[in-house]
């Protein structure tokens, strides 16, 4: 029986946290949420946790037709699941940000990302009852702030309410439904704007109204009330609790649409500096791979992983955190720099073997692969 000592078993994953800055993630998954709504999941080379509050965005930095674009999404996923974040974009008629996320990011793909950032979140206005009001796409930072408390088992009391055009406009549809059937602190109510020939609808129907709300959230004056949306959208919801009478130091919005100015100039700082130390490390080395006969030249901070990849060899890869062990290869010749979690023993680093996901060339370098 294997036996672990307490230092090997509470021995810590190394792992970095995600601070606001400039980053690059890919894109590792697509989902098709609706018939104009994707989802795009990003995560990095190296293991990073992902910790943002409920509810922030981060901004894209994109090259369109030649020409840098910044424009900020909200992050839809929840820092519950903290090794990748994702965003769902709607395909927007004339969209230029949109349409071209929709028709050119592909799985694989790079891209840089500067946040997360954002005031409008349920970590810095807790409360034990809260309303989550969304309109179209405007659910993608409540539905973080729902994903974050249902999968951190929190009690706090949830109503929410989606406003969308058409049933099958409704995004996230299904997994709501899940949630809402999994516990009790979660009561959903979806309203539809109008229904299309041979759609079957037995929710709400038109806008929301305050008779419609009041059976909705019969308690909606003692709820924190966390609203995204359209502009008009936004505007009707606030003029609803106005005439109500409700207590607007607990309401919180989110509108989407141009990315702030502020935010653009952060980004395009950030950017700038980024460019500045790309320009600057003109470290590459050569990374061979002897039984494939193929070779790359790979930039300093490039995982002997990723060098494989970009020379098309395939390198088998589980974890992609120095746990498991699988993408282990020995180096022939050179000098590199390993980072493990536990995942090959002194004895097999002594025989010049490493994990190919967590260990980066400081010289050329010869790979029996």
């Amino acid at each position: 029986m294997l036996s672990l000592t307490s230092s090997e078993f509470l021995n810590p994953v190394n792992t970095q946290n995600w601070t606001n800055g400039r980053h690059v993630v890919r894109c590792r998954k697509l989902i098709q949420e609706t018939h104009d709504v994707r989802t795009y999941c990003f995560s990095m080379q190296e293991p990073v946790l992902f910790f943002f509050k409920p509810g922030q965005f981060v901004t894209l930095e994109l090259e369109i037709d030649g020409k840098q674009v910044m424009r900020s999404y909200t992050i839809s996923s929840a820092p519950s699941i903290p090794y990748s974040f994702s965003i769902t974009v709607k395909r927007v008629p004339g969209g230029q940000v949109s349409n071209w996320l929709h028709d050119n990011l592909r799985e694989g793909d790079a891209i840089a990302v500067h946040g997360p950032v954002g005031q409008f979140n349920c970590i810095d206005h807790p409360s034990k009852k809260v309303l989550f009001l969304s309109g179209g796409v405007g659910i993608t930072p409540v539905m973080s702030m729902a994903r974050w408390f249902f999968d951190t088992n929190s009690e706090v009391d949830m109503v929410f309410a989606h406003s969308a055009r058409t049933p099958r406009d409704i995004i996230y549809r299904t997994e709501l439904d899940y949630m809402s059937t999994r516990i009790e602190n979660f009561k959903l109510h979806l309203i539809s704007e109008r229904t299309e020939t041979g759609q079957i609808w037995s929710g709400y129907r038109g806008y929301l109204t305050p008779a419609m709300l009041q059976l909705i959230a019969p308690d909606f004056m003692e709820r924190e009330v966390f609203c995204c949306g359209p502009t008009p959208y936004m505007r009707a919801i606030r003029q609803l609790l106005q005439e109500a009478g409700y207590d607007f130091s607990r309401y919180h919005e989110e509108s989407f649409g141009a990315t702030p100015e502020a935010d653009i100039a952060v980004a395009e700082e950030h950017a700038a500096e980024a460019h500045e130390r790309e320009e600057a490390a003109q470290d590459t080395y050569r990374v061979s791979f002897k039984e494939s006969g193929k070779s790359v030249q790979a930039a300093t901070d490039t995982t002997l992983h990723a060098a494989a990849a970009s020379a098309g060899i395939t390198i088998p890869k589980a974890c992609g955190m120095g746990i498991c062990g699988t993408c282990r290869v020995r180096v022939l010749e050179g000098d590199t720099v390993m980072s493990h979690n536990g995942g090959i023993t002194e004895e097999e680093i002594a025989e010049g073997y490493v994990l190919s996901c967590c260990t980066k060339a400081v010289s050329d370098v010869s790979i029996e692969y």
